[in-house]
Parts: C-alpha cells; sequence; structure tokens
C-alpha cells in the first residue's frame, strides 16, 4: 500500500450540512429552525447565564473591594548576567536591549533585576533596579542612570 492509495473508512465522513439551500437538502426555507419564535430569529436563544429570569449569580453575589488592575505598573524585566554580551564601556539603553532582542516589549519601562553576575564595566540605563542590582553593578565598577 502506497500513501496516495490510502482512503478514509466508509462513513467516515459526511456530507456538509448545507443550510437554506431550497427544498433538495430538507433545510430549506426556515433552514431546521422552525417557524417563529426566539431561538427561530438571528441572534435568538439565551445567554450562557441565564437562569430562567431568576436573578443571575453574578448579581446576586456581593461585589466588594477595589481592584487596581487596569493602572499596574508593569515592567519588561532583564537580569545583570544577560547584559554581559555587551562591550566595556558600553552605554545600554533601552533601545539597545529592544534592537539586541533583550526585551521585545518595554511595557511601562524596563527594571534591572540582580540575577548573576556582571562581568563588564557598562552604563546601564533603565527605568528601575532593584537593590541588588544595584549592589552588584557598583561592585563591578559600572555605572546605573535612572530614566
Amino acid at each position: 500500500m502506497k500513501l496516495h492509495e490510502l482512503e478514509k473508512n466508509l462513513g467516515a465522513t459526511h456530507k456538509k450540512k448545507r443550510v437554506g439551500r431550497g427544498s433538495g437538502s430538507g433545510l430549506g426555507k426556515t433552514s431546521g429552525r422552525g417557524e417563529k419564535g426566539q431561538k427561530a430569529r438571528s441572534g435568538g436563544g439565551k445567554g450562557p447565564t441565564f437562569e430562567g429570569g431568576q436573578l443571575p449569580l453574578y448579581r446576586r453575589l456581593p461585589k466588594r473591594g477595589f481592584s487596581n488592575h487596569d493602572f499596574k505598573i508593569e515592567y519588561a524585566i532583564i537580569n545583570l548576567s544577560d547584559l554581559n554580551r555587551f562591550d566595556n564601556g558600553t552605554v545600554v539603553t533601552p533601545v539597545m536591549l529592544k534592537e539586541t532582542g533583550l526585551v521585545k516589549k518595554q511595557l511601562n519601562g524596563i527594571k534591572v533585576l540582580g540575577e548573576g553576575k556582571l562581568e563588564k564595566k557598562l552604563t546601564i540605563q533603565a527605568h528601575k533596579f532593584s537593590r541588588a542590582a544595584l549592589l552588584k553593578i557598583n561592585e563591578s565598577g559600572s555605572k546605573a542612570e535612572v530614566i
């Protein structure tokens, strides 16, 4: 048996239901929706939260508190160990990080974290630095500039 000789089993495929295509299909005119009523109309039917007219659960439960989710500040993070690819004396800017592919989206800014060891002397420009990152940057003789 060769690949081009393979066939699907009998009954494995069905003809696509062509709704609203005349009398031959058996699903013409009203397309199997019946005559009138909510379910016969376009967009008709009830939503997934409908409970037969009873007050829905999401309205019965108490709403409490405040969510700051919409206003949260999210930083694109980068570790010190990732910065070792740059040459000594380089000024590392957010634009440069994006060009090299270390950061995909800048979000609300760039934060440098202290994971790993910085082995080069760089000037790092970022929006935020962690305490550990600042300590390691100073130890290596590099400079950290907050934008």
